[in-house]
């Protein structure tokens, strides 16, 4: 009788214990999906972008189709710049960021990542026509026209000089200020281009001390004169001549800081401008403060369809290819169900509808 008992007592305790471990898996599960995930992002069309509290793009829509299957709900943070979004993963003030983040060896040593969710890589961006009209766009910028201005004052103050000394002296100069500028314009004019005065001979002392100057100085001017008008027009050839990143050196160059193009450009010892975001670099290029932007091709690509169109177009092909992935804190425990549910997602067709719907198919 107390045999039985004890075995008795042996199946209960068996039985507490397993009816505790499910109660518990079960709390566990009902907390998971209970949790709200905060997720850091930035905006970068079309990868993700924010609009009045509302988050849209294909990163941000690939994550809202994690969630669910996941089962958990989302508390987007945006990030000030792309370094502050990867600052608050490696501190753990959230639990993953998405956006273009790609994966490196060096982001690797700080913080997980999930398998690749998208594949790019880098590109350059010019203004449209660059290549075509550079050279009429320089001559017409305004170092050229500040040379022009310097030229005619120059002539004006010759000829206004010799005026006040020959309007006495020779008929050709005897007018009225107004006109006699005029005919003494097109003298000095004739002077500094022929350099000589072969006809109307100043006959005044200080008139042919002045023109005997003008000779001198006219062959000093015309020379410096035609090589700035030279040297501004190859720069602005040179400039608009950009067909991949090697065309790059001595170009005006922007990208933004902390991106992959930034290191990128550093590595080839190209120089260049970082900018805080997208939209202050692509303003840049568009005002024609840069020549070219070096950055993750979609985005290029994107830019130059959309607010870009007509303005701005991808030049070369895309160099330095690049895998996105999610970003994880190191250690995190999200980082399996992430990873096996991003395989779900590509085997149910939502990544491929994703793919469809933001970048028209792009085979990934």
């Amino acid at each position: 009788m107390a045999h039985r008992s004890g075995r008795h007592g042996w199946v209960m305790a068996i039985a507490t214990l397993a009816l505790c471990w499910c109660t518990g898996t079960a709390g566990a599960q009902g907390a998971g999906a209970d949790r709200t995930l905060k997720i850091a992002t930035i905006e970068r069309q079309p990868f993700a972008m924010a609009e009045g509290g509302d988050y849209s793009g294909f990163s941000i829509e690939l994550w809202q189709a994690l969630a669910r299957e996941l089962g958990v709900r989302t508390e987007f943070v945006l990030a000030t710049s792309f370094s502050d979004m990867l600052r608050q993963v490696q501190a753990g003030e959230v639990d993953a960021a998405i956006a273009n983040i790609s994966i490196t060896s060096a982001r690797e040593a700080v913080m997980d990542f999930s398998q690749p969710i998208f594949d790019a890589g880098l590109q350059v961006l010019v203004r449209e026509g660059a290549g075509t009209n550079g050279v009429v766009a320089a001559l017409f910028n305004l170092q050229i026209l500040g040379w022009l201005a310097t030229a005619l004052a120059v002539l004006l103050a010759a000829a206004t000089l010799m005026w006040l000394f020959e309007r006495r002296m020779q008929p050709y100069f005897e007018y009225p200020y107004r006109e006699g500028l005029w005919r003494s314009f097109w003298w000095a004019l004739n002077v500094v281009v022929n350099g000589g005065f072969e006809e109307r001979i100043p006959r005044s002392w200080p008139g042919r001390l002045f023109a005997v100057c003008l000779v001198i100085a006219s062959l000093f001017l015309v020379s410096i004169f035609v090589a700035k008008i030279t040297a501004t027009l190859t720069v602005g050839q040179l400039r608009s001549n950009i067909q991949g990143y090697t065309d790059l050196y001595s170009k005006r160059v922007g990208t933004t800081s902390g991106s992959t193009s930034a290191a990128f450009l550093k590595s080839k010892s190209i120089r260049f401008k970082d900018f805080p975001d997208t939209a202050s670099m692509f303003e840049a290029l568009d005002g024609g403060a840069l020549d070219a932007v070096v950055h993750d091709a979609p985005i290029l690509a994107y830019y130059a369809a959309t607010e870009g169109k007509g303005r701005a177009r991808t030049v070369g092909t895309i160099f330095r290819p690049e895998k996105y992935g999610i970003a994880l804190p190191q250690g995190s425990a999200m980082l399996e169900p992430i990873n096996r549910n991003l395989l779900r997602l590509r085997e149910n067709g939502t990544y491929g509808e994703l793919i469809e719907r933001w970048f028209g198919g792009t085979d990934q």
